[in-house]
């Protein structure tokens, strides 16, 4: 933007290149200001951004723009920025802000404020920071080119002035300013201290005056070299300077400086420097490694630098462009231009031209093998001999590699967050994995716990080309997936060696990959990856695979935690419905059990039990039946709910000659008549299940019962009847429900033997059964066979040790006889006289089997008598009217299995004073009873006794106080059930 219409005079370095950088309409105020003037060339930005790219990028032909500037002497003068003249405020910042940035480079240009409106207080500022000049954007044309001129003539002498003193001021080397006729005007420390001078003595001298070691030789040539330098030439020449032994040979260089005279051609002072020989040679060794640094720098750098002419052709290139494309120099330079190897139209020339450098340009190239490889470049004009485009190529396919594989394993990772289930996982990322590494084929192999197996779970149809089926391994060190996965450390394979120096025994179907990787995949399994075509992992890809691995792994982890949340959810849903169930069932069992307390008889508490079970929605149907007939036939009691005829068109009978062992053999009896038998609970839990099995399952649902638990009622292993229940829904008796349903049979029962005991108690009827039981093995039997005495049982106490204190009656003089024998007697825990005389002795014996007697009263009769032979026993037993005879008789049959029923009685039993036999036993304790009737069997009571209360006391083993304590405590309980309804609270223990 430079016309010629004014005729101000170029300095004397030529025009001078200013810089305008502000907004649009300054830029148009101030250009207008320097076109008409050949001295002043000018160029234009609207930012501080683009201002400091454009004096970087100028005044050095290499580096970014933002932090490199080299010195002046390295500039191209086409492209050198002299001044900058900025407005006060940018698009980007302000002017001092620019100033600022511009002192950060390292040859920065004059820089003059010129604001569109300014005021004392900025030019104050600007003056503080350090401006050239400040001048308002509306002065004088001329004036501001003046202005501009002198700033830059400022900078070109301050810069002088600069490299004139660091050259002046260099150590060990020679300088010195002449007159043009030779006279020594300046010389520095270094000089003088070579002649061995002050400075007063060299001032003013010729310098062929001073004291050289030759100063014959020199004379003349010092002459010769001044008036060449005179004449506005350089001379050089070789000397001696004092030092040393034979003096410091020195290479000098005299020059002209400052103008030259128009009249005579002379220049008006003569510059001499001289630099040691050896220095030089140094400087050059120095100049040589440096070069050779270069060289191995460049050969050894992974970039490539190649330089071209403007129309492409190289004129330079790096020694190592063979890392990238595999050609050597030569061959690069053969191919004639950089588009035959970067393609065409890579960057646009004009913002190059505009912008100085580009930088991250992304292109692809083929290398010498066809491979294809992901280029960032960086070009930037330079001005490097004949090379004016200088290309910076760095390989970034690896890099590229990554990133695609990087977004693919992003994919995979977002899809395996959905699989729900190991082989899922398993086929996703063996599929997943030929896309993140185009040049692998994988599998996954899972670890099966039960088998101690690793099983392939999936496979990508490129390894299943190459191997066909994966074998099953073991996680043994055979392998290199076996020893990955025991060994939790990723294993290579590369065709020639193999991991542990063994070749893999066991690799089977693998034996065809060239290589491949196996990578642990915790306690889960191993990822196999393998290449293909021939190709190998490089660290890229073996970063992948670890990658690809440690996404599956976390994936299967979130899957076993997934799944053991849901297993834990739903056994802690089971286990709330089991308490919700629980809750329900204790709350009618304690009802029931409430029921029960104030129930008095049997059919009360059958009622209860029923009414309750069906008051729970659960339960649709409840019936308690009882054993009866020779046939065994459950006759129903009580029942409750709606049993829509159930009852009425089922069979209740089992064949009275069936053994119970042989009820398995009836699997289509109706549920409580198998209790029945077993006595043993019965679940059906699905009907339809065994719609053929019995008539009773297609009558139960045509009533829509679908499952049904049958319980025996049994105590004391007499089955007093059986309690059935049936649902309307399949299933409706779980573990849970099925306990304690079957513990509820065990109360009910004991709840109707007690009621059964009361009522008893109360009745007068009675039925008298005897029984002849052939068993001399009875502890009774062989004691009256061992002793030769027969033995009549007058009554029994339960004892704390397990024991039961039996009294027997033998014949005058047969109590030795019997103690004698009962040492010998196993069954015998102890034996001792308790009383002899005329008519009969009397022995109590401490028999460890239960006495019959015993089991009889708990179910409410009454042992008659029980007499003993060497032959067996006979028992004579009065069962109440409540107690049916059939209980009974299972009774004695429970306690002795060849009891013989002989005969069957009906009588009237004589009632106490209180109108209820045998209160009194039921008022005193156990402890009581055993005082009771020891005392009495003794003869304590006869009105002529011979036996005292510390003789009952010691049969008893206590003390006689306790023994009287008791005593008085009978009396009482006595005396109160012949005169009173009930004991004294007191007195009850």
């Amino acid at each position: 933007m430079n016309s010629g219409r004014e005729a101000d005079a170029p300095g004397e370095d030529g025009p001078v290149s200013v810089l305008l950088a502000g907004p649009d309409e300054w830029r148009a105020s101030l250009e207008s200001a320097f076109e008409s003037s050949d001295a002043v060339s000018t160029r234009a930005v609207g930012t501080a951004e683009r201002a400091v790219a454009v004096v970087a990028g100028t005044a050095a032909n290499a580096g970014p723009a933002t932090n490199t500037a080299t010195a002046a002497s390295d500039r191209d003068p086409s492209d050198r920025v002299d001044c900058v003249v900025a407005a006060s405020e940018l698009d980007d910042a302000t002017g001092l802000d620019l100033l600022s940035d511009l002192r950060s480079l390292t040859d920065p240009p004059a820089f003059v404020l010129a604001p569109a409106g300014g005021d004392e207080s900025l030019a104050s500022r600007a003056l503080d920071a350090g401006v050239a000049d400040y001048v308002p954007a509306d002065a004088d044309p001329a004036d501001l080119r003046r202005r501009c001129r002198r700033a830059v003539d400022r900078r070109r002498n301050d810069e002088r002035a600069d490299a004139f003193a660091a050259f002046f001021e260099t150590p060990d080397q020679f300088a010195a300013v002449l007159d043009p006729d030779g006279t020594v005007v300046r010389a520095n420390e270094a000089a003088l201290e070579r002649f061995g001078v002050g400075e007063r003595t060299a001032l003013g001298k010729r310098l062929w005056a001073l004291p050289w070691p030759d100063a014959d030789g020199v004379r003349r040539t010092l002459q010769r070299a001044v008036g060449r330098a005179r004449q506005g030439e350089y001379a050089d020449f070789e000397a001696r300077l004092p030092g040393g032994d034979g003096g410091v040979r020195f290479e000098f260089t005299v020059r002209p400086v400052g103008d030259i005279a128009a009249d005579d051609g002379a220049a008006d002072r003569l510059l001499v420097d001289g630099r040691a020989v050896a220095e030089r040679a140094r400087l050059e060794a120095r100049l040589r490694e440096s070069e050779e640094l270069h060289r191995v720098t460049l050969n050894n750098m992974t970039d490539t630098v190649l330089v071209t002419d403007d129309d492409g052709a190289f004129t330079y290139v790096c020694p190592n462009v063979h890392f990238i494309f595999g050609y050597s120099a030569e061959e690069i330079h053969a191919l004639g231009t950089i588009d035959e190897l970067l393609g065409e139209d890579l960057f646009d020339r004009e913002r190059l031209d505009e912008e100085g450098v580009l930088t991250n340009v992304e292109c692809t190239a083929t290398d010498e093998d066809g491979r294809e490889h992901t280029l960032l470049v960086n070009v930037r004009r330079v001005s490097i001999q004949d090379g004016t485009t200088l290309y910076s190529c760095r390989d970034i396919t690896r890099r590229k590699q990554r990133e695609r594989a990087l977004t693919q394993l992003h994919r995979t990772s977002r899809n395996l967050l959905y699989a729900e289930t190991g082989p899922e996982i398993a086929d996703r990322v063996a599929s997943d994995a030929t896309d993140i590494l185009p040049s692998a084929a994988a599998a996954v192999y899972q670890f099966d716990r039960e088998d101690n197996v690793l099983y392939p779970t999936a496979t990508s149809d490129e390894l299943a080309a190459a191997v066909g089926t994966l074998p099953e391994l073991r996680p043994d060190r055979e392998t290199a997936v076996g020893r990955a996965f025991v060994e939790g450390e990723t294993r290579s394979v590369d065709g020639q060696s193999h991991p542990g120096g063994a070749p893999d025994a066991g690799a089977g179907p693998l034996a065809p990959l060239d290589e491949y990787v196996a990578v642990p995949l915790g306690d889960h399994g191993v990822f196999l990856a393998a290449a293909t075509d021939g190709d190998s992992f490089d660290e890229v890809g073996e970063d992948v695979v670890e990658l690809v691995a440690a996404t599956a792994e976390a994936a299967f982890d979130r899957v076993d935690r997934d799944r053991e949340l849901r297993d834990r959810d739903r056994r802690l849903q089971r286990q709330n419905e089991r308490l919700s169930q629980l809750n329900r069932v204790n709350e009618f069992i304690r009802e029931i059990d409430q029921a029960l307390v104030g129930a008095g008889s049997r059919g009360t508490i059958e009622a209860a039990v029923c009414d309750r079970l069906t008051d729970d929605d659960r339960f649709a149907f409840a019936w308690v039946g009882e054993t009866a007939g020779p046939d065994r036939t459950l006759q129903p009691g009580t029942w409750a709910g709606d049993d829509r005829g159930y009852l009425d068109d089922v069979s209740l009978s089992l064949d009275a000659g069936r053994p119970a062992a042989e009820s398995d053999a009836l699997p289509g009896a109706e549920p409580s008549l198998r209790a029945a038998a077993e006595r043993e609970t019965v679940l059906v839990s699905n009907v339809a299940d065994r719609l053929r099995a019995g008539r009773w399952c297609r009558e139960a649902l045509a009533r829509d019962f679908q499952s049904v638990l049958a319980i025996p009622l049994a105590y004391d292993d007499v089955l007093l009847g059986t309690l059935t229940i049936y649902a309307e829904e399949p299933d409706a008796f779980d573990e849970m429900v099925r306990s304690v349903l079957s513990e509820l049979g065990d109360t009910v029962a004991s709840a109707i033997n007690a009621a059964q005991r009361k009522e008893a108690l109360r009745s007068d009827a009675v039925v008298e059964l005897e029984y002849d039981v052939p068993d001399p093995n009875a502890t009774l039997a062989r004691l009256a066979d061992e002793s030769d005495a027969p033995l009549t049982v007058e009554g029994t106490a339960d004892r704390d040790d397990d024991t039961t204190l039996v009294f027997v009656a033998t014949e005058p003089g047969g109590a030795d006889r019997v103690l004698e024998a009962a040492d010998d007697l196993v069954g015998v825990a102890d034996a001792e006289s308790v009383r002899e005389s005329d008519d009969a002795d009397l022995v109590g014996l401490g028999v460890r089997e239960a006495v019959v007697a015993t089991a009889l009263a708990d179910h409410g009769a009454v042992a008659r008598s029980l007499r003993a032979t060497p032959d067996g026993l006979s028992l004579s037993v009065d069962v109440p009217d409540s107690v049916t005879a059939r209980s009974i008789d299972e009774v004695v049959s429970n306690a002795y299995d060849d009891a013989e029923l002989v005969a069957r009685r009906e009588r009237t039993r004589a009632l106490d004073t209180a109108g209820r036999p045998g209160r009194l036993l039921d008022e005193l304790t156990e402890r009581q009873l055993e005082v009771a009737r020891m005392a009495y069997h003794a003869g304590f009571f006869d009105s002529q006794r011979d036996v005292t209360g510390r003789d009952v006391a010691e049969m008893l083993g206590i003390s006689h106080t306790a023994f009287y304590d008791h005593v008085r405590r009978i009396q009482r309980k006595l005396f109160g059930s012949l005169f009173e309804n009930a004991p004294r609270p007191e007195d009850v223990e």
